[in-house]
């Protein structure tokens, strides 16, 4: 009587030049492409030292061998690295891995991927350059948080906070539109805002104003809220343009603007109404 061959009950794999060792109940768990391999349905190609040699990547065989184990496997955080694992649960034939992967996608596809990306910049020669490249309008929000010239003066703190906020609600707003840039260079100025049409700019409106307290001159952060609404109105006409309109320059120059301010906000009230009704023309 012959004896029984005894059957090996470990595997060396050789899976792209990266070597995995497990069992063989392992790889015959599930039917699957490897069952047959393990089994004896398929040949196998092995090296002089017996590793058997597959020619796939082996960067996710881990997680295959995992899911074989377990019957699940945590999914890569990235969209592309799923997408990779998909097709490697689709070469070795494992159908619960190929539903787990393209039901990830799936949902990840759903989702609604944030669209608003704004540019930080503290170097004039990359500020000029994105201002210049972009084809959209421009707003740009100086914000010198240590200027030494800023003061500590009534609610300065609370203003120069509002101003990020509003950019920033105004950026997720109107970010397919204009092209939004923080600015945070060593200027003099501490918080102030720009407006380009055409690589030009055609409105500034500064948030920084001087009070004068017992024998000292202090900086103050502003926050007039209807001046910036009415700039980012202004700056919606240089939109889908080409090339400059002289008059329209000159109708929205910050120049002109600032002249005109002076009988437009006289008054608190007239100021807040102001304020009420270009908010309702933005949104």
């Amino acid at each position: 009587m012959q004896p029984q061959e005894i059957q090996p009950k470990y595997a060396k794999l050789n899976i792209g030049g990266s070597l995995f060792y497990t069992t063989i109940g392992t790889l015959t768990k599930h039917d699957t492409m490897l069952k047959a391999m393990f089994s004896g349905r398929m040949k196998v190609l092995t090296d002089t030292e017996g590793w058997v040699l597959i020619d796939r990547c082996g960067k996710h065989f881990n997680s295959v061998l995992n899911f074989l184990r377990d019957e699940h496997v945590a999914l890569p955080d990235k969209t592309h690295e799923i997408a990779e694992l998909l097709a490697e649960a689709k070469f070795y034939l494992i159908s619960p891995l190929v539903e787990s992967c393209q039901q990830a996608l799936r949902s990840r596809q759903c989702k609604i991927e944030p669209q608003c990306r704004i540019p930080l910049t503290s170097c004039s020669a990359d500020l000029s350059q994105l201002i210049t490249m972009s084809t959209k309008p421009t707003v740009k929000l100086l914000i010198n948080r240590h200027n030494n010239k800023y003061s500590y003066t009534s609610a300065s703190d609370d203003n120069l906070l509002k101003n990020v906020e509003l950019f920033d609600k105004l950026s997720l707003r109107f970010g397919s539109r204009f092209l939004f840039i923080k600015d945070v260079s060593g200027s003099s100025e501490i918080c102030c805002w720009s407006y380009f049409g055409l690589a030009t700019k055609v409105a500034e409106v500064c948030c920084t104003s001087i009070v004068y307290a017992t024998d000292k001159k202090h900086t103050k952060v502003d926050f007039p809220e209807a001046r910036i609404y009415e700039e980012c109105l202004n700056l919606m006409l240089y939109e889908n343009r080409t090339e400059p309109d002289p008059e329209l320059m000159q109708a929205t120059s910050w120049r002109g603007a600032v002249s005109g301010m002076s009988s437009a906000y006289g008054s608190d009230d007239e100021e807040e109404r102001t304020r009420i009704g270009l908010r309702k023309r933005l949104v």
